[in-house]
């Protein structure tokens, strides 16, 4: 059963491992998701630190300079070690890089490959005997080079402790999953909207869309469509031509929330964008979000957020802590 709402204190530790010639792509969807994730859950939901072998700089495919946190050989223990390689992976491909990535995955719950990372993690025996997938730009030469490992041309695989994942897209997809689990579908659909701009996923068959039900992804279209004047449960079975029973179970089998829930939540963090990112006046954004009075949305706003508008808006939380959370560790 998916759940609408998750609460964790602890945050999640990740350490991004990246080679020269790495996809910037690759690696903003994994650290955007993240950011977002901070700045809507208003608190540090999620640690990261950036890695490279020698602790040297790197250098992105487009010729963008990383300068890491620390060196490989600092790694203490964390939740997750993210390895991205894209480019010359083969050039990688090394007796040192071999021995550093065995040595680095002990101090790891899980290890995430990105893009042509698997590579380099199945040439140091760490997948052998599992369900793997890489590039596929690298799958047929995968499969012939590693023949303990079954290959699957797949967005994301996990086996165990590890998990695989083919390139930019598919690592948004897998980031969008790991906050799912640790902060619930209400903050994935956000993080969504921030940047698809609140469309439906572009194909109903996509591995890991927060949304696997066609019925539910139309109601959460005239849900965002009718922010401003919203529709009862009634109202809006009868525009999906369904029965409110019937809404009612698919929501909370597919979200783990009623719709209620979910239209409030919608309308809710539509006005807290409204507030954080433009000049409105608190009054306005009432009414655009389907509230009779600001006195009536400040009292949802707290009971959701745990502060008024005002303060959310003052707190500029967003527009500040959120950046500095792309560097936790320094």
């Amino acid at each position: 059963m998916p759940k609408w709402t998750k609460s964790s204190e602890t945050p999640v530790s990740i350490a991004f491992l990246i080679f020269d010639q790495f996809s910037n792509l690759c690696l903003a969807n994994c650290l955007e998701p993240l950011r977002a994730a901070n700045t809507l859950t208003r608190r540090q939901s999620f640690d990261w630190q950036i890695l490279t072998r020698t602790g040297e700089p790197v250098l992105s495919s487009s010729g963008m300079q990383v300068v890491p946190h620390r060196p490989l050989k600092s790694l203490a223990a964390c939740d997750y070690l993210f390895v991205l390689a894209s480019y010359e992976h083969t050039a990688l491909d090394t007796a040192d890089t071999r021995r550093a990535l065995r040595a680095a995955v002990t101090k790891a719950r899980t290890v995430v490959g990105l893009d042509a990372a698997p590579w380099l993690l199945a040439s140091a025996g760490l997948l052998n005997g599992r369900r793997a997938t890489v590039h596929w730009d690298l799958l047929d030469a995968f499969t012939e080079r590693f023949l303990d490992i079954e290959v699957a041309r797949a967005r994301v695989l996990s086996d165990g402790p590890y998990m695989t994942c083919a390139g930019a897209m598919s690592a948004l997809d897998l980031t969008l999953g790991l906050i799912a689990d640790r902060l619930g579908l209400s903050v994935r659909l956000d993080i969504e909207a921030m940047f698809i701009h609140g469309d439906p996923p572009l194909s109903p068959t996509r591995e890991g869309q927060a949304v696997g039900d066609a019925l539910v992804r139309r109601a959460l279209t005239v849900m965002r469509d009718t922010l401003e004047r919203p529709l009862s449960q009634a109202d809006l079975a009868r525009r999906l031509s369904c029965q409110a029973r019937t809404l009612d179970r698919r929501f909370r089998a597919g979200l783990g929330a009623p719709p209620g829930t979910v239209y409030r939540h919608l309308r809710l963090s539509s006005a807290r964008k409204m507030l954080e990112g433009t000049g409105l006046g608190i009054a306005e954004i009432s009414l655009r979000c389907g509230y009779e009075s600001p006195a009536a949305m400040a009292r949802a706003m707290r009971r959701h957020y745990g502060a008024s508008p005002s303060e959310l808006r003052k707190s500029g939380w967003g527009r500040s802590e959120g950046r500095q959370a792309i560097h936790p560790g320094t």
